[in-house]
């Protein structure tokens, strides 16, 4: 199977650097983004318009350029958990997660027996179409694969702890601005009660063996944040950096001559 490339570079207590793609189909954008340097991005099925077909075709060419995919599901549901990682993702994050028995029910969706009840079919995108011994190939799989859960409620603050203690959980990524919304206070990014609530993740993170990290567009942000442990840093989209360019090159050239 597939090394993990980022989960490899995660486990040495280093740092790795992605964004996510929402609207945009182009199976290229695998090699655009492996080409401008990003370590891995996240499909996002939540809020995009992406169905299978476009993950399978997005994953197949992403792991062949040498970035790894991860996908975005819209919830915590068996076949919406399965079928990306049957069709190449390499790790998943989750949305909304809350309570401990979500987190619990995510892990054994995700991982094979004995530590899960993932259903097994190898001729996929997951296992770049080679024939492998199921034993082999199903131990793998639990290893190589990211179980991602995005931190952007206040109950999942609240209730970090129990979250981040089930056995498989690889990454807590924050969500800021779901997270400020949970807490009453939108946008308000450098509140002291954001600043408290990102940093209780990020020390349970600590406590517990798992990866801390967020997806914002704001470079200060971030940062900020890497000075203080995360290292799984999901800056921006390719629509909101194609948006910025364009706009600055149309001020620039907008200047009287």
């Amino acid at each position: 199977m597939r090394p993990n490339k980022i989960k490899r570079v995660l486990q040495r207590g280093e740092t790795v650097f992605g964004t996510m793609i929402g609207d945009i189909r182009m199976p290229a954008i695998g090699n655009i983004l492996a080409e401008a340097g990003f370590d891995f991005m996240f499909i996002d099925m939540e809020h995009g318009p992406y169905d299978i077909e476009d993950v399978d075709t997005l994953c197949r060419v992403a792991r062949l350029a040498g970035i790894t995919p991860l996908v975005r599901v819209p919830d915590a549901e068996y076949f919406l958990l399965a079928r990306p990682l049957d069709a190449g993702a390499q790790g998943l994050m989750i949305p909304r997660v809350r309570t401990r028995e979500q987190v619990e029910f995510i892990i054994r969706s995700t991982k094979y027996p004995p530590m899960g009840e993932r259903g097994c079919s190898l001729l996929k995108g997951h296992s770049d179409y080679h024939v492998e011994p199921v034993k082999d190939f199903v131990r793998q799989a639990n290893e190589e694969n990211m179980v991602i859960l995005q931190i952007e409620l206040k109950e999942a603050v609240e209730h970090i702890d129990e979250l981040l203690s089930v056995p498989g959980v690889d990454v807590a990524l924050i969500g800021p601005n779901d997270l400020s919304l949970s807490l009453g206070i939108p946008d308000e990014f450098s509140n002291p009660l954001l600043e408290a609530s990102i940093q209780k993740v990020v020390d349970s993170c600590q406590r517990h063996g798992v990866v801390a990290g967020m997806h914002i567009g704001n470079l200060d942000i971030l940062r900020h944040w890497m000075k203080k442990g995360m290292r799984m840093i999901t800056w921006s989209s390719p629509l909101h950096m194609m948006m910025s360019a364009a706009r600055a090159g149309l001020q620039t050239l907008r200047q009287p001559l």
